[in-house]
Formats: structure tokens, C-alpha cells, sequence
């Protein structure tokens, strides 16, 4: 415990943890209040495995029952964690591991066909009926727009789906691709609203059958035609391009790639609309925990390094917006909905598969609450003047459709 306790002397600054051993013994660390959490490890392997390379091994030891939560959950000790995340990734020993890490990064990104498909499958492939427990009605996996908290988690998807379609500036027998298309609820929803045809793209065999099954049962099938095809695949030509929640599975060395593909695909007078997870400051890494069991093949990238590549592609930035923490009002909602099904997911699964969630929910809230993600959204265009010049239409659509 000698290191362990050295390092964690050092990291907390704010709050309080307390370690109990596997023998026994209470280590107690930082200047108290909140936030707190205690913690028992019962694995005295878990003392050099936590100091080598915390981030990783606490999710794999909570995930094991190897470190049990005596006081304040989960939360309390990811929270803890936030609150002192710099310290501890400016430990001599965490930052030569992250400076590693990122020199390496592309390897973890090489999303080709064949990864891609396995990664997404991965994740989405779980069960429909798992994502029903905590999504909203319509199965929105990505960030909800929250313009205020006192709203339900249907509202602020709906909300959000108004937000994006008002920047797509769409007119009458428009053809719309969907990058990324998930269950089709944003597909569905732009044939409702508008008179267009609209293709999505998705690599989940679970999310197609059920977005064709939902087309099929809203008489929407000459609208909406949704496929198990990779985006670099697509051979036609669109007047609209809208991808929600994609662009974090491409990865840094398909950057260029995905921007080139989306002007290819667009008409001349045709724009796009990106919305993605990003981060504040410069590139980075993904942490290893979510990697290895989350999003194999996932980043979440800096702007810096997205607009370099939407230059080289060749395309205009009509306009970009930064949402932040709407992500974490999102997160918060599907953790509690998550806990409130906690045991038809153990029946679906196993209790290790609950704590990785649990884990996952509540790390990736306190990430875009405490730490240094949000959300952007990035409208593209070939011609200068394919958009109008003031973003007056998007109020007035969004005010419409809301």
C-alpha cells in the first residue's frame, strides 16, 4: 500500500477518500468534505495495479467486485476522481503513460471497414430491449438539448432533433442522408416534418431491424430507407447530410477520409450537419477504460484537430455550436432510469455488466459536468453561399418545429 497511498496523498486535493485494505486498515486521504467516498479492496494485487495505471484498473476492479464502494457508491468515489482528475494525471507516472498513449492513438483508431463494423456491433449490438430501459420513447442515443432542466428526457430529445433539423435549412423533395442513423428516430422524424426522402446508414444489424420495423409501422417505407452500409459505401448524391453521435467513431486517422466522403456525397449547392462529442483544449487520448470495454475504436476530438481536416477536405464552416453540459443533464437521466431497471438488466445480462454501466453512466455525466467534454455542432457546406448569410432561418424554424 506504501506507493498507493504515496500517490493518492498527492492526488486528492478536494474532498476526502478513504482506502480500507485488504487486511483491514483505513488510509485516509485529503482535506475532508465533500465530495467522499470509502472504499474497501480486497485484492492486495490491486495496490500496484492502482497505482501503475488507475483509470483502467478501478473500472475493472469495481466491474470484478475486487473494490467495493463502502460509502457513497460509485458516484461518490467517480466524483471524487473529477474533482481531482488533474492531480492525479500529473503524477510523474500517469503522464508518462498518457504521453505513450497518444503517440499510439491511431493504432487504437484504425477504424476500416471490417474494425468498424465490429466495434459498432460491439456496443449497439447488446439488445434493443437493453437501450429501451433508459432511452427516451424514440431511442435517442446522443446528446438531448436541455433549454431548460425542468424538462422530461422526451422533450429535450424532441427539442434536440428541432435544433438540428432548423440548421439542415431543408426544402420540399429534398434527398437527406443520415450518417450513422442508429434506430432512425432522426430519419423518421425529418420525413415527418418535411416532404423529402431520407437514407440512413448504420452498421448495427440490431438497430436496423427495429428502425425498418418503426418505418414500416408508420407507413413512412417510400420516405425513409435505412441500410446495414458503411458511409463510405454510399454511392449517391444528397442534397442534405445530417450525422448525430457518428463522428466519434471514426477516429484521427479517418478524419480526412470522413470530411472528403461527406463533399462527395453532397450536391453542389448541398450542406451537413455534424454534431459529435468533442473536447476542450488540444488532441488527446481516450481514456483506456472506455476503449477496452465501451467504445473500442471511439475518440472524442478536439476542434483544433477537426477543423484541420475540414479544411483539407475542401469545405466550408457555415457555422459551429458548443453545447455544454446538456450532455450531462442527458447522462444523469439515463443512469437514474438505468438504476430504476437495474434488475431486468442483471436478468438481461450478469451483475458485472451492471457496474460496467454504472460505471460508464456516471463517469461519462461527470466527464462533461466536471471535466473537459461537450458537444459540438459543425454545419458544412461546398459553396459559400449555399446557406443563407445571417442564422435568422434557424431560429425561425426551430421556433416552428418546437
Amino acid at each position: 500500500m506504501k506507493l498507493l497511498n504515496s500517490m493518492m496523498t498527492r492526488f486528492v486535493k478536494v474532498g476526502q477518500l478513504t482506502i480500507i485494505d485488504a487486511d483491514g486498515g483505513q488510509h485516509v486521504h485529503g482535506p475532508g468534505g465533500a465530495p467522499s467516498a470509502t472504499i474497501r479492496l480486497t485484492d492486495k494485487k490491486l495496490y500496484r495495479e492502482l497505482f501503475l495505471n488507475p483509470e483502467l484498473k478501478a473500472g475493472e476492479a469495481y466491474m470484478d467486485g475486487r473494490l467495493i464502494c463502502e460509502e457513497g457508491g460509485i458516484r461518490g468515489l467517480l466524483d471524487v476522481f473529477a474533482h481531482n482528475r488533474e492531480g492525479l494525471r500529473g503524477q510523474p507516472m500517469q503522464k508518462a503513460l498518457k504521453k505513450w498513449l497518444k503517440k499510439i492513438r491511431k493504432w487504437h483508431q484504425r477504424n476500416k471497414t471490417s474494425a468498424s463494423r465490429k466495434n459498432v456491433q460491439h456496443h449497439y449490438d447488446l439488445s434493443n430491449e437493453f437501450y429501451r430501459l433508459f432511452l427516451d420513447e424514440d431511442l435517442q442515443y446522443s446528446c438531448a438539448y436541455w433549454p431548460s432542466v425542468d424538462i422530461t428526457l422526451e422533450e429535450a430529445q424532441r427539442l434536440k432533433k428541432a435544433h438540428i433539423a432548423a440548421k439542415l435549412h431543408i426544402k420540399p423533395g429534398m434527398k437527406i442522408l443520415d450518417i450513422g442513423c442508429g434506430w432512425g428516430g432522426m430519419a423518421i422524424y425529418l420525413a415527418q416534418n418535411y416532404d423529402v426522402e431520407v437514407v440512413g446508414v448504420t452498421l448495427s444489424d440490431e438497430q436496423l431491424a427495429l428502425g425498418k420495423a418503426r418505418v414500416k409501422e408508420l407507413g413512412l417505407e417510400g420516405k425513409v430507407d435505412l441500410r446495414l452500409q458503411d458511409y463510405r459505401h454510399v454511392p449517391e448524391t444528397f442534397d442534405r447530410i445530417v450525422s448525430v453521435g457518428m463522428f466519434e467513431h471514426v477516429g484521427v486517422t479517418h478524419f480526412l477520409e470522413y470530411f472528403s466522403k461527406i463533399k462527395e456525397l453532397l450536391a453542389e449547392d448541398g450542406s451537413a450537419l455534424v454534431h459529435s462529442i468533442g473536447r476542450k483544449g488540444g488532441p488527446g487520448t481516450t481514456g483506456a477504460w472506455i476503449r477496452k470495454y465501451i467504445f473500442p475504436g471511439g475518440y472524442s476530438p478536439a476542434l483544433s484537430e477537426t477543423f484541420a481536416e475540414i479544411e483539407k477536405a475542401g469545405l466550408w464552416v457555415t457555422d459551429c455550436e458548443i453545447l455544454r453540459l446538456h450532455y450531462a443533464e442527458t447522462l444523469k437521466v439515463w443512469e437514474e432510469r438505468f438504476q430504476a431497471n437495474r434488475d431486468k438488466v442483471a436478468e438481461m445480462f450478469d451483475e458485472r455488466f451492471c457496474r460496467m454501466w454504472e460505471f460508464y453512466l456516471v463517469i461519462s455525466e461527470l466527464s462533461f459536468r466536471l471535466g473537459k467534454h461537450m458537444n459540438f455542432q459543425i454545419q458544412l457546406a461546398k459553396a459559400v453561399d449555399a446557406l443563407p448569410v445571417t442564422r435568422d432561418y434557424m431560429m425561425d424554424e426551430e421556433r416552428k418545429l418546437s
